[in-house]
């Protein structure tokens, strides 16, 4: 790990002609004006955000903005998941063609991960195809959603099912915004920190156990674990952008918190995807021990380590009654980790050497919620 402290990083996705830059650091909110008139002088904007990213951030997004020149307009959305709806998109992409929005502007994603998979979505299909740019005001977006072009809205099926790849123009990520988040909000998003260092870098894991206090305090050290995540996800996108292969890895726990979010119909007051995330890395560690590829001491790190982090561990700590394994199992069978009726799953075989399990066997995955949910 490098653990210099700067003000600012840069990261580059090297995607050749669809390349971006992540600007990651404090006060560049301020400076997103003038970021923006460099990439694109002569765009027009729409910013799409929720009611509560507006109230605490609003202003100084929209001074940055009439300071470097850019004429814009908001489009607001209720806070939530629920907002990734079929309903929701119909109403932003109506919002942008209201606001006579040509290919040659600019939407702009400023909120958590919901609105940038939302904002990101709509300007995917608006007029074949409008540019973006992710301003994330949450850990969990910073780290994560915002970064490598996934966006889409969710189905009663599941999770992330309709949707587009489509890369922003730029990435702008303010540490600063992340002082407004709720202690839970941020609890949730260092679950996609933690979730690199358990994929393959288990040094990162390592200086994440030493700096978890820095992190959580809002000092330096949230800088590097920031630019550290980025840079991962960078590096994985550039290899496989369209999830074709090694991109799987980053679902880390996500086929199981996917289902938990699905059996609690995405009611935030239950559970927030990072919290799904947590208890679902816990959950592939636990099985990937029972199905004899990874040790018990390395799934009691991982499960201490989150439980450190005020992190829940384990299905029974969601409020509220789940439904029973085989519903969870349907939810899995609907994820879209899964090819042709197989159950993909991502598996470590110890810290930091996750891989992607082929044909898991239901049977298994099924005995073993069971046995969780028992517990």
């Amino acid at each position: 790990m490098n653990t210099s402290s700067q003000l600012c990083k840069l990261i580059n996705v090297d995607l050749g002609e669809r390349s971006y830059d992540i600007h990651i650091g404090r006060g560049l909110l301020q400076e997103a004006g003038k970021l923006i008139s460099n990439l694109a002088p002569k765009a027009r904007c729409v910013v799409v955000s929720d009611e509560n990213v507006l109230k605490a951030h609003g202003e100084t997004l929209g001074e940055s903005l009439t300071q470097a020149g850019i004429e814009f307009s908001t489009l607001a959305v209720p806070a939530g998941e629920k907002s990734k709806s079929m309903e929701m998109l119909n109403s932003v992409v109506e919002g942008l063609l209201d606001a006579k929005m040509e290919r040659g502007d600019l939407v702009i994603a400023f909120g958590g991960g919901v609105v940038g998979d939302l904002a990101g979505f709509a300007a995917a299909v608006t007029r074949r195809g409008m540019d973006f740019i992710q301003i994330p005001t949450s850990l969990l977006a910073q780290v994560d959603s915002s970064v490598g072009g996934k966006t889409g809205i969710n189905s009663p099926h599941g999770k992330n099912l309709i949707g587009a790849f489509h890369q922003p123009l730029m990435v702008i990520a303010d540490t600063d915004v992340l002082k407004t988040l709720s202690d839970r909000e941020f609890k949730a998003g260092y679950a996609e920190i933690a979730k690199y260092g358990l994929i393959n870098r288990p040094d990162f894991f390592d200086w994440l156990e030493k700096n978890r206090d820095g992190i959580f305090s809002n000092g330096a050290a949230l800088i590097e674990a920031v630019a550290t995540s980025c840079q991962c996800k960078a590096d994985v996108v550039k290899e496989d952008e369209k999830e074709n292969g090694i991109r799987a890895l980053l679902n880390l726990g996500h086929t199981f918190g996917h289902a938990l979010e699905g059996a609690t119909q995405y009611d935030s007051a239950r559970l927030v995807h990072g919290e799904g995330v947590a208890i679902g890395m816990v959950l592939a560690h636990q099985f990937s021990n029972r199905m004899n590829l990874c040790d018990m001491d390395t799934v009691n790190r991982v499960e201490a380590h989150l439980k450190a982090c005020g992190l829940p561990t384990h299905p029974n700590e969601i409020p509220g009654q789940l439904p029973p394994a085989e519903k969870l199992l349907d939810f899995i069978a609907q994820d879209k980790k899964v090819s042709r009726g197989k159950l993909n799953f991502i598996l470590t075989k110890g810290l930091g050497q996750s891989y992607i399990a082929n044909d898991v066997p239901s049977s298994e995955v099924l005995s073993f919620l069971k046995e969780t949910l028992e517990t």
